[in-house]
């Protein structure tokens, strides 16, 4: 007699439906970028943002990404802000899934009228990818 299967932890909150999840993860991607994409674009001199580190002092002359321009989450005002045009984008990384610093960057941004994404895995995912910081 064949083995019953019961749902696994995985499916027993059932998925959305495909058009939910479309919608969803669309929105997504309006909110985040990856690190890969980032380095890509730097890289290929397509690059039509500000790449922000909003870590601490430290943790900056620890290592950051070369071209990140460098403004803790807690400095972030208009006047910081100042030289860059209201529609520049602003893509904030801080020091990895571990750290909520680039999240708060973003509320602030925001809060400000700035269009920012946050690049997932951070300072973290940077190295996991194989990349540098300087």
């Amino acid at each position: 007699m064949p083995e019953t299967i019961t749902s696994s932890l995985v499916s027993e909150t059932p998925a959305a439906a495909p058009a939910a999840a479309l919608a969803h993860f669309r929105r997504l991607l309006e909110y985040e970028t990856d690190c890969w994409d980032v380095h890509e674009s730097m890289a290929t001199g397509r690059r039509d943002f500000v790449l922000l580190d909003v870590r601490g002092r430290g943790a900056w002359d620890q290592g950051h990404i070369d071209g990140a321009v460098h403004v803790p989450h807690s400095e972030l005002t208009a006047e910081a802000l100042a030289e860059y045009p209201t529609d520049t984008l602003f893509v904030a990384y801080c020091a990895g899934p571990h750290c909520n610093g680039a999240d708060k960057a973003a509320v602030r941004l925001a809060s400000l009228g700035r269009p920012v994404k946050k690049m997932i895995g951070g300072a973290t995912g940077w190295l996991d990818e194989g990349f540098e910081l300087v």
